[in-house]
């Protein structure tokens, strides 16, 4: 066996890397061995503020359960805040991918705040975010890269999933909300598409695993916002929500860690992994 090398000496790495750094820049390789990265590894910060948004996340649940608005209120726009700090602390600045997801972290933080009002002009108004925010996580994938196999394979089933929310929703939508919940139920669905496509390029999972999660949480807002449930769904449907926020963030190091070269695009269909 060939013994490693390491590309740079211990104590001029560790000048190099500051400790306040989400990730570790610091990579070993051996002679004719693809380069080894650290870069996915989260340090006491990532943890420090997915502990935060999840504990946030908690404490939002149990307030809402309670019927305590303005803890509520508190708490939601803590968590979300945890993951745009996250974003931020995975070098989102450094590239347009991390840029992107961070203004798709952003506007959706805006989303959060505008749907703390319960009228229909504040509900518009987070739709409206969120549908920016899926806008920019769309080109966001679109910039990681796209395979187009994967994505026509998931375009069919995610098309007849969104069929059949409209078909479920249609009853109970004021005439008023038809065309915008339509618009907004078109954006999110491309976005999981792309997100898929995303995977057969060989990016990381965390993008689609985000994105179908946070689609999975917007059944639960609709269901809660327009239909009667049997019980609150957003016991369910805001940690999937929080869980796929947090998954696009760490997507951002994730993604940095890989390549053009380091990723392999993958030449089955989604249907036969």
């Amino acid at each position: 066996m060939q013994r490693l090398r390491i590309s740079q000496p211990i104590d001029q790495c560790a000048r190099l890397t500051s400790p306040d750094l989400l990730f570790s820049k610091t990579i070993v390789r051996a002679p004719g061995v693809e380069q080894l990265s650290f870069a996915s590894i989260p340090d006491r910060t990532s943890i420090a503020l997915a502990y935060i948004c999840g504990a946030g996340c908690v404490a939002l649940v149990v307030a809402l359960l309670l019927d305590q608005t303005a803890v509520a209120a508190v708490a939601k726009l803590a968590a979300s805040s945890a993951f745009v700090l996250m974003a931020v602390s995975a070098g989102a600045l450094a590239s347009r991918y991390g840029a992107l997801v961070l203004a798709g972290l952003v506007l959706s933080w805006f989303g959060d705040a505008f749907l703390i009002g319960s009228s229909q002009h504040w509900f518009l108004l987070g739709l409206s975010s969120f549908l920016l925010a899926h806008i920019a996580y769309i080109t966001a994938f679109i910039t990681a890269g796209v395979e187009r196999r994967w994505t026509l394979g998931a375009a069919v089933p995610v098309v007849v999933i969104a069929a059949a929310v409209m078909l479920w929703l249609q009853p109970y939508l004021p005439p008023e909300l038809v065309w915008p919940v339509r618009f907004y139920t078109a954006v999110i669905s491309l976005m999981v598409i792309t997100a898929f496509g995303t995977l057969g390029a060989g990016a990381t999972p965390l993008i689609v695993s985000g994105a179908c999660l946070f689609y999975l949480s917007d059944l639960s807002v609709a269901a809660l916002r327009f239909t009667e449930p049997p019980f609150p769904t957003y016991i369910f449907g805001l940690p999937l929500y929080y869980a796929g926020q947090l998954c696009l963030a760490f997507s951002i190091a994730a993604s940095s860690s890989r390549g053009p070269s380091t990723a392999r695009p993958r030449n089955t269909r989604p249907g036969n992994r």
